[in-house]
């Protein structure tokens, strides 16, 4: 019967989807182990649990430019304006843009999620219980994906198998078709299950944070939203929210801005 080898397929799909994101929600429990104690995350650690090593580049260039210690331009380059860094990363930007003082924006961000001060800054988030290590950081987010495309599958395989014509492929004409829905339909309610159950569970879904990093960074945005207008709080929020919270038309644009590159 055709509709048969249709279902199994779509059991098959449901079930490794659904299995794969419960063990991935097992796996991201288990990093709950240090609930961070009374801590507070600096800028770097709410940057990098809220968009891992690319948002803490994101938020040193804001931070520096800000500081009018780096100039950004409209048209996408960087320019150094003052080459003393107060830090390792943000010499580590220094060092990226290179000795002419002068670089496009983009491979700054890539040599500076990459360097070693942002490595172990994630390092020690790990071990603190508040960064989900790198064998588990995209299985939650990866998992939900995966039961979200699983669903559609056999959403799909399920259609195909109802309105598969009888005279063209052997579609069993003694089996009904709402027999047959029905049965399409029980992996179907699997995978929307599994979603539904997640959703209350495991949301928000964090690539980087633990549970534990999540309840600290809401903490932190509880803050930044009492102190509006302050600098240490809009730069809170550009850790939290990335580079669409800057408020700076030029600035937005010029980590907007796509190559090719003109210096100005």
């Amino acid at each position: 019967m055709f509709w048969v080898l249709l279902l199994l397929p779509a059991w098959v799909v449901a079930g490794v989807a659904c299995t794969r994101l419960c063990l991935a929600a097992v796996r991201a429990a288990g990093v709950d182990a240090a609930p961070g104690g009374g801590r507070e995350l600096t800028l770097y650690e709410a940057a990098f649990l809220s968009g891992g090593p690319a948002r803490v580049a994101e938020l040193t260039l804001v931070s520096m430019a800000r500081q009018r210690r780096l100039l950004l331009a409209h048209t996408g380059w960087a320019t150094v304006v003052d080459p003393r860094g107060r830090d390792d990363i943000e010499r580590s930007v220094i060092g990226a843009i290179g000795p002419d003082g002068q670089s496009p924006i983009a491979p700054v961000r890539t040599a500076t999620a990459a360097a070693d001060p942002v490595r172990g800054l994630a390092d020690r988030l790990i071990r603190a219980g508040l960064a989900v290590p790198d064998g588990t950081r995209t299985t939650v987010a990866a998992g939900i994906r995966q039961v979200r495309l699983a669903a559609l599958v056999v959403f799909a395989l399920g259609v195909t198998a109802l309105l598969a014509p009888v005279g063209l492929l052997p579609t069993a004409a003694e089996t009904p078709r709402p027999l047959i829905a029905l049965w399409f339909a029980l992996p179907l309610t699997l995978t929307l299950s599994c979603l539904v159950i997640a959703r209350i569970e495991v949301h928000p879904y964090s690539r980087w944070a633990s549970p534990a990093g999540q309840r600290l960074l809401g903490t932190l945005a509880r803050r930044s939203a009492r102190g509006a207008g302050d600098d240490h709080a809009y730069l809170a929020t550009v850790a939290v929210r990335g580079v669409r919270a800057v408020g700076e038309p030029d600035l937005r644009a010029a980590f907007a801005h796509r190559g090719p590159y003109a210096r100005d």
